[in-house]
């Protein structure tokens, strides 16, 4: 399968612990993708939409919840699914909101191993499923700290549950794109923390260490995408963010995510999200919570 995979920037910053994304729909319009974060998916009525994790493939039934893994591509599809009234609950977190001393922890056994397990995708049984529902749909009402201990707690009965499956045969897209090498994340981290500042590739070799033209080489063999396009997508990434979170108008964002240029803004953000930031920000249907 050699279809375009696209690296998401979620607009999940490192001051949340996770994202909840709850709404209705009536197709799958988001291409193959993945990001840093894992990914819990609920999806209610899309019976004979294609699910594509890693390597497998298949059709869904009525009711299903997948938890991906970080780096792990995945996408949904309308393909079959003829109903127009499809319900889609979202949470994202943090590879490391759990620190890694915290996860070897006795007590933590179950959600380390359902972690590891992630690295492939998995789907939960039907029984798993309609036990946590009402906890599942319940979550945006909660805040705060509150929510926080019931993600763990929805968790720990996942590790927990019966009749777990994983999806794909192997993990061999993470190892392939391989871009979590320290030398990477550090660049990603120097970008992060600075994307509203000018950033040039000089300014990014130095963070790696390496001269410029070895950089430029590295990056795009690494990820695939060059430095500017990486930049880019982080600035969206926050941009995104604050279209949906606050009421800064568009130049306002621009400027703040580190665009000088207003045409080009819109520009890049159309290319990357196939719309214009206004339209982003006025089609955006559902409810999204930071915590």
């Amino acid at each position: 399968m050699r279809q375009e995979i696209m690296r998401e920037i979620t607009p999940l910053t490192q001051n949340d612990c996770f994202t909840l994304f709850s709404r209705k729909k009536k197709k799958f319009d988001f291409p193959l993708h993945y990001h840093e974060e894992f990914e819990l998916n609920l999806i209610i009525n899309a019976k004979g939409a294609k699910r594509i994790v890693g390597d497998h493939i298949d059709l869904i039934d009525d009711l299903e919840l997948v938890l991906v893994g970080p780096n792990l591509y995945h996408a949904w599809f309308t393909h079959k699914c003829e109903t127009e009234d499809i319900r889609e609950l979202t949470i994202q977190f943090h590879k490391d909101l759990f620190d890694e001393r915290f996860l070897r922890k006795n007590q933590l056994s179950f959600i380390r191993t359902l972690f590891e397990k992630s690295q492939r995708g998995i789907l939960f049984s039907r029984e798993t499923i309609e036990r946590l529902l009402p906890r599942l749909l319940q979550l945006e009402q909660k805040s705060g700290f509150d929510s926080v201990l019931e993600l763990m707690s929805l968790l720990h009965d996942l590790s927990t549950s019966r009749n777990m499956h994983t999806l794909s045969n192997s993990t061999s897209n993470n190892e392939q794109l391989n871009y979590n090498s320290r030398r990477i994340e550090k660049v990603f981290e120097y970008m992060n923390d600075n994307y509203s500042q000018p950033i040039t590739l000089l300014d990014v070799a130095k963070v790696a260490d390496m001269p410029e033209a070895s950089f430029s080489r590295f990056i795009k063999k690494r990820i695939g995408s060059t430095f500017v396009d990486s930049l880019n997508e982080i600035r969206l990434g926050h941009a995104s963010r604050m279209l949906i979170d606050t009421t800064h108008n568009v130049a306002e964002v621009a400027y703040k995510c580190g665009f000088h240029n207003i045409s080009n803004f819109n520009r890049t953000f159309k290319k990357k999200k196939g719309c214009t930031p206004t339209e982003f920000r006025e089609n955006y249907s559902g409810t999204r919570i930071f915590i």
